[in-house]
C-alpha cells in the first residue's frame, strides 16, 4: 500500500505471512488467518472462525483494541458504498443478542465488495 493510498484511507489486503506472527498470542488453536484489509492502522481480518477488528489508538498506536466476533453470532450485514456527494462507505454488523449494529466507516476507495464478499463466505 503507497503512502498516499494509507492517507486517504483505502484498504489494501495485508500480507498473511507477515500478520500471523503479531496475530499468534490471540489466535486460537486450528485458527487460521484467512484475509486480511488494512485502512490506515486499523484491521479487518477474517480467520476461518471469526471477524477481527483491530482499531490502533492514539498517536503511537500502543493502545489497542481486538473485537472478536464469530462468524456464527452474525446475524446480518449491510455495505452501504459511497455515492457521488459520500465521502465514506459503511459497513453495518448485527450481532445476536445486541439490538444496535456495529458500525465501521470506510473511507472512499475501501474494497467494500471484496469486505463483504469475504463476510458473506464465512458468514452464511
Amino acid at each position: 500500500m503507497g503512502l498516499l493510498d494509507g492517507l486517504l484511507g483505502n484498504a489494501a489486503e495485508v500480507d498473511l505471512q507477515e500478520l500471523a506472527e503479531e496475530l499468534r498470542p490471540i489466535m486460537g488453536i486450528q485458527e487460521e488467518l484467512k484475509l486480511a484489509y488494512k485502512v490506515i492502522r486499523d484491521l479487518f481480518i477474517f480467520t476461518n472462525k471469526r471477524l477481527i477488528l483491530i482499531d490502533k489508538q492514539g498517536l503511537t498506536g500502543k493502545k489497542v483494541t481486538y473485537h472478536s466476533i464469530p462468524y456464527k453470532s452474525i446475524t446480518h450485514f449491510e455495505v452501504e458504498t459511497t455515492g457521488h456527494f459520500d465521502l465514506d462507505a459503511e459497513l453495518k454488523i448485527w450481532i445476536s443478542g445486541q439490538s444496535e449494529p456495529l458500525v465501521k466507516e470506510l473511507k472512499r476507495g475501501t474494497d467494500v465488495v471484496g469486505i463483504q464478499k469475504t463476510i458473506a463466505t464465512f458468514a452464511l
